[in-house]
């Protein structure tokens, strides 16, 4: 894991949040997205949430689902689940299919 200042950390966490509001709002899923206060709370039509939230103190992204709570670190290229290894795109796109039952991609996550 590559250790980020945490600067770098913000900055990595806002571009990540970014581009995840640009890949759901491309999708054509029928959903609401709100960045507040570092957290992005995505809200599916049927009243189900993702939830991704910045933990400085531990450097991770964490990510809140119906199935449960995760925890990512930055490989330095990627986000990584500390329990999965699943990609920050892998769980999304699986979270989203659980929760809606619809395919989403998201490139480049």
């Amino acid at each position: 894991m590559s250790r980020l200042s945490e600067a770098q950390f913000h900055h990595l966490v806002d571009q990540t949040q970014r581009q995840v509001e640009d890949a759901y709002d491309d999708s054509g899923l029928d959903l609401d997205l709100e960045n507040a206060g570092g957290v992005l709370t995505i809200k599916f039509d049927n009243g189900s949430q993702v939830i991704l939230s910045r933990q400085p103190p531990l450097v991770q992204l964490w990510v809140a689902a119906r199935s449960g709570g995760y925890h990512f670190d930055w490989d330095g290229q990627n986000w990584i689940c500390d329990s999965s290894s699943e990609t920050l795109g892998a769980l999304l796109v699986r979270v989203t299919l659980e929760q809606t039952g619809e395919s989403v991609a998201l490139p480049g996550l």
